[in-house]
């Protein structure tokens, strides 16, 4: 089998994680700086950020800078286009996203509004900015992060699930169009992921849980092998299931009992 170039060579030599504060996010910092990659990191905390770039650095010799920033605020793209002007930006991540919890007519508008400015406004614009630059480059990627609660309704997390299908359509979508382009597109789908905003939502261990490291392992190596990578076989048979095997009801239904136990709370899985 042919060998494929390290990273920086095949992609770029930075990458622009967004989410990176912790849990998943961090997790695809460290792996990506793992493979040599230069770091821009985005979230709302400052602080944590700071700390991670600060381990990245000292662990694997990378360049780590942070930008704290609300992705939902209209003056968003325009700040990351600053942080990113001089750098041949070769990867994005988009793991941010804001998942408010509880029964839609409990939900405040202000939540509706900011589920759709972080999971659906924010990488839309972004991409439109960074993508152009990349394909004159003829290389690049991008990882949205979906999950599997997109694949059908979700009672109580129902805004975050349908974000979640946007996500994962625009990046089968992405895929097709940016390939001729040297650009690799992907959605990573995933089931329960063992973060800190899992855990203060209430999250129990659901089948096919896994922990932030492995997701976004599966994510990155699934880059040049198609438009959706399931992280893990419980969450990939689920993700048949729901799919084909169940009707829309029974799978419906389903995800209401893996959702029952979330507490109220702006983050069962990840938040900006």
């Amino acid at each position: 089998m042919k060998r494929r170039a390290p990273f920086p060579d095949r992609y770029g030599p930075w990458a622009v994680v967004l989410g990176a504060s912790e849990g998943l996010g961090a997790a695809f910092a460290q792996a990506l700086a793992g493979r040599g990659m230069n770091l821009l990191l985005v979230a709302r905390r400052a602080e944590l950020l700071e700390k991670l770039a600060d381990s990245l650095r000292r662990l694997f010799g990378v360049e780590a800078r942070c930008l704290a920033a609300d992705l939902s605020s209209a003056d968003f793209p325009g700040r990351l286009g600053a942080a990113v002007s001089g750098l041949e930006l070769g990867l994005v991540v988009y793991n941010a996203a804001f998942a408010p919890v509880g029964d839609f007519l409990g939900l405040e508008p202000e939540d509706l509004s900011r589920v759709i400015e972080v999971n659906v406004r924010a990488p839309l614009l972004l991409l439109r900015s960074l993508l152009p630059a990349m394909a004159a480059r003829r290389r690049g990627a991008v990882v949205l992060m979906s999950s599997l609660a997109g694949y059908q309704g979700t009672p109580r997390i129902a805004t975050y699930a349908a974000s979640k299908a946007f996500s994962r359509i625009l990046a089968e979508g992405l895929w097709f169009e940016l390939k001729d382009s040297g650009i690799d597109a992907i959605a990573c789908c995933a089931g329960a992921i063992r973060t800190p905003g899992y855990a203060s939502a209430g999250g129990r261990g659901a089948p096919g849980a896994r922990d932030p490291a492995f997701v976004a392992e599966r994510a990155i190596q699934g880059l040049g092998r198609g438009p959706v990578a399931i992280p893990g076989f419980v969450n990939a048979v689920a993700a048949w299931a729901m799919g084909r095997a169940l009707t829309r009801r029974a799978a419906i239904g389903l995800m209401a009992l893996s959702t029952a136990g979330l507490r109220p709370s702006a983050a069962p899985g990840k938040r900006a």
